[in-house]
């Protein structure tokens, strides 16, 4: 095969690992990034003289980035430096209620049984047991598949796969399963949350996600330095291996050629050729018309009611004190179902809603605290509108007293400061993510029927392949990497195809 152009705008995790797959393969890759470092949603601030990740802050499904790198020639612990959690978080819905999951599945059922009796712990069996045969049945024809549906996904499992296939209830929602799995609510809650790893509602998604249960006790894990260095792994990979990554150049449009996408054209004006373009930011900013009439058509538009979970967050360096924080703690709020009424419902910020904090300077394997202010990020849910409401200053004040109020009631005291805080409104993601409304997975999981409808990794444009948690297979780090090895396995076999 000839040398073939090819541009990846932007550099967020699944951009990267396109361009690692097609550096490696000997294509001549340019990744055009308009911030100033890679990463994408995986960003990082820095508050005073501190880096705080301020994007995703777990790290599973391992065995998808050490494929990636033994691909490439590489190994992952040459990159990065991980640690495993033995309790993946602690959570609380009060002072006085608080129950730690363990990545150990036996050291859960203990728990389970010391928090809501030994009739749960053994309902908690049965579910792992549901959660591996949802991931199992989905891995391999769903989630490594370039274009899953429906009839495809009964023909690759095959006949002894239809079974499982109707195990997974795939037709049930998460919190209807659950409730069939758990009497004690605060279970039915803890597990729900899974539903809001890939920005939905336990209320609206499909039971398949349970398969998170499965994933995450197949390990999670710390990594040195913070989320952020996944990106500057990736980055150092693919520049090893002759890809280009330049930073703060802003794509204005992809170019269309003869029906055909043969590059791209800058802010400045500058335009770039290539024989093909990998997209890595949200499809809806194509739909949208942002990226330029050409390629408007690409992909099917998005309403902004199917748009998933946005944020609101807190970056801080505080002193804490009381609640005893693990790396990963949730707050749960005292009615779940009202939390995500007020986001998907009436689209406006929870009354009260759960927060997560991930704790920064905390180990993977106690809760000691450190000595002096620590770096947090606190979240709460938010509904995806910023393109249409400026969540102003005194909105965000009765949030955050809102929120604190709740950390507080379950015991937790965090000493802020305006001088070392940093807020992130749906709005402010809407900047950095154009036509999502701070959407922050593509579009929300809800029914059996969404995880059909994300683009596929090949556009409705020839020679334009999309990346990134807006692609098929989904929102979350993996899925993201997933989403760029499709997209560069789908335009290579196109290449060699023509």
């Amino acid at each position: 095969m000839p040398t073939e152009k090819v541009i990846v705008v932007g550099a967020g995790i699944g951009g990267l690992v396109t361009a690692v797959q097609l550096a490696s393969r000997g294509l001549e890759v340019r990744v055009l990034e308009r911030a100033t470092a890679p990463g994408g949603k995986m960003r990082e601030f820095v508050v005073g003289d501190q880096h705080i990740d301020a994007g995703p802050t777990v790290f599973t499904m391992r065995w998808i980035f050490e494929e990636i790198f033994a691909e490439a020639g590489a190994s992952l612990t040459d990159y990065l430096t991980l640690e495993p959690f033995e309790i993946l978080a602690r959570h609380a819905w009060s002072e006085h209620e608080r129950f730690d999951l363990f990545a150990d599945e036996e050291r859960t059922i203990d728990a389970i049984g010391d928090f809501a009796g030994a009739a749960e712990a053994k309902r908690y069996r049965g579910f792992c047991e549901h959660a591996r045969t949802i991931f199992e049945t989905l891995d391999g024809p769903f989630i490594r598949s370039s274009r899953p549906n429906p009839i495809s996904l009964v023909s690759r499992c095959g006949i002894s796969g239809f079974p499982g296939l109707r195990r997974i209830k795939p037709f049930d929602s998460l919190w209807q399963s659950l409730g069939e799995h758990f009497k004690d609510q605060r279970l039915r809650q803890l597990f729900g949350r899974y539903s809001t790893y890939c920005g939905s509602s336990p209320f609206l998604a499909p039971a398949t996600l349970m398969l998170i249960a499965h994933v995450e006790r197949q390990g999670v894990w710390s990594v040195e330095g913070g989320m952020h260095q996944t990106a500057v792994a990736l980055a150092r990979l693919a520049e090893s291996l002759g890809a280009r990554i330049t930073y703060g150049a802003d794509v204005s449009e992809i170019l269309v050629e003869r029906g055909r996408a043969r590059g791209v054209r800058l802010g400045s004006g500058e335009q770039l050729q290539a024989d093909a373009v990998v997209f890595n930011g949200d499809a809806a900013a194509l739909a949208n018309g942002r990226l330029g009439a050409g390629v408007g058509q690409a992909v099917a538009k998005t309403a902004p009611s199917e748009r998933s979970l946005s944020a609101i967050t807190w970056s801080l360096v505080a002193r804490t004190e009381g609640f005893p924080l693990l790396r990963h703690s949730v707050f749960f709020c005292r009615d779940y179902p009202a939390e995500f009424e007020d986001i998907f419902g009436r689209g406006q910020v929870p009354r009260e809603g759960t927060v997560y904090i991930c704790a920064q300077d905390r180990g993977a394997h106690d809760d000691a605290a450190p000595q002096g202010p620590e770096r947090l990020l606190c979240l709460l849910n938010a509904p995806a509108k910023g393109d249409r409401h400026p969540f102003d200053t005194a909105e965000i004040e009765q949030c955050e007293q809102r929120a604190f109020s709740l950390l507080e009631r379950c015991g937790l005291q965090v000493h802020r400061t305006p001088e070392t805080s940093v807020v992130t409104t749906p709005a402010v993601f809407n900047q950095l993510f154009p036509a999502t409304g701070g959407a922050l997975y593509g579009q929300a999981s809800h029914g059996w029927r969404a995880s059909f409808t994300r683009p596929p990794s090949r556009s409705k444009v020839p020679g334009l392949y999309l990346a990134g948690g807006s692609a098929h297979p989904g929102a979350g780090v993996p899925m993201a990497a997933m989403s760029g090895r499709l997209a560069a396995a789908t335009l290579l076999a196109d290449l060699a195809s023509t």
